[in-house]
């Protein structure tokens, strides 16, 4: 094995292979970075449950202090490689934009904070298994994708895109939750399980919606032309949607107060207060002992 032709032959495919590669370009957000700002954000969110540093009535106020300014500067840091990439500028040129997007930011927190507020006691009504508030923010992935979300859609709406959409598929892979930053959600927003739900970027979910998991609400096509458009559906208050429902389509709107069951396809719009159910034949049997199927009701 001879490391160093190894090491040539994939430069040289560097060189070949134009397109994947970034290099000599200008500087971009970092994975780790941004990582990291999640989890402290968390803990500005959430104080003494994402830490192994206690908290006390004493301590809690210079903790915040520190913690706002190591966010502040790290977030200015990958918001302005955000805004100069995307604005093909030098970072000097786009750091006070930067420092006013990250400046809004942290200064919503407490509104970001009662939002959140609202999410956990609607899972706390909602979910029979969950026994108290602190088991919600400590264990449940569809809390966790929310507060990402409700953080990565501030900073896509104030145009760092880049920073967002890496927070919101950093939560992707640590819960199976995929919610696309521009989705634009409601209070009181639950998502129980999880797995596998997927949000698209032109969604909008009105307030106090629960969904479960598998459920997709997507786009009836992935043509590139339709970027600009409304692809996703639309869906209003007090609407629950069921595991493994998927509903397309930027035109289809459920109706406020309506239920859509488990496995439903929906691409046309429904009336408020609608039941909307997928019809299925099951069939009983047993095995007999000779390993063959009696079809028996």
């Amino acid at each position: 094995m001879n490391l160093d032709d190894i090491a040539a032959r994939i430069v040289k495919s560097y060189r070949e292979d134009g397109g994947i590669n970034h290099v000599g370009g200008r500087s971009l957000p970092a994975r780790a970075a941004i990582a990291r700002i999640l989890h402290e954000l968390e803990e500005l969110c959430f104080p003494g449950f994402s830490s192994e540093e206690r908290l006390t009535d004493a301590t809690v106020e210079g903790v915040t202090r520190r913690r706002v300014g190591e966010l502040a500067t790290a977030l200015v840091e990958q918001v302005t490689l955000d805004l100069a990439f995307q604005r093909e500028l030098a970072p000097d040129q786009v750091r006070g934009d930067a420092e006013r997007v990250v400046g809004e930011l942290l200064d919503g927190v407490p509104a970001l904070r009662a939002e959140l507020s609202l999410d956990v006691a609607a899972l706390l009504e909602g979910d029979p298994a969950a026994r108290a508030k602190e088991e919600i923010i400590l264990a449940y992935p569809g809390l966790r994708a929310v507060v990402v979300h409700r953080v990565a859609h501030r900073f896509w709406t104030a145009g760092a895109r880049l920073v967002a959409r890496m927070m919101s598929e950093d939560i992707h892979g640590k819960t199976g939750i995929d919610i696309h930053p521009g989705a634009t959600i409601g209070k009181s927003f639950y998502i129980d399980h999880g797995t596998g739900v997927v949000v698209g970027e032109t969604t909008v979910i009105g307030d106090h919606v629960k969904i479960y998991q598998g459920v997709s609400l997507g786009a009836l096509s992935v043509s590139r032309r339709l970027q600009d458009q409304r692809r996703h559906p639309t869906i209003e208050d007090h609407v629950t949607i069921y595991a493994g429902a998927t509903i397309l389509g930027g035109a289809t709107v459920v109706g406020h107060h309506s239920v859509v069951g488990g496995n439903v396809w929906l691409v046309a719009s429904v009336p408020p207060y609608s039941v909307v159910e997928h019809e299925s034949t099951v069939r009983v049997g047993s095995r007999r002992r000779d390993g063959d199927f009696d079809p028996g009701i």
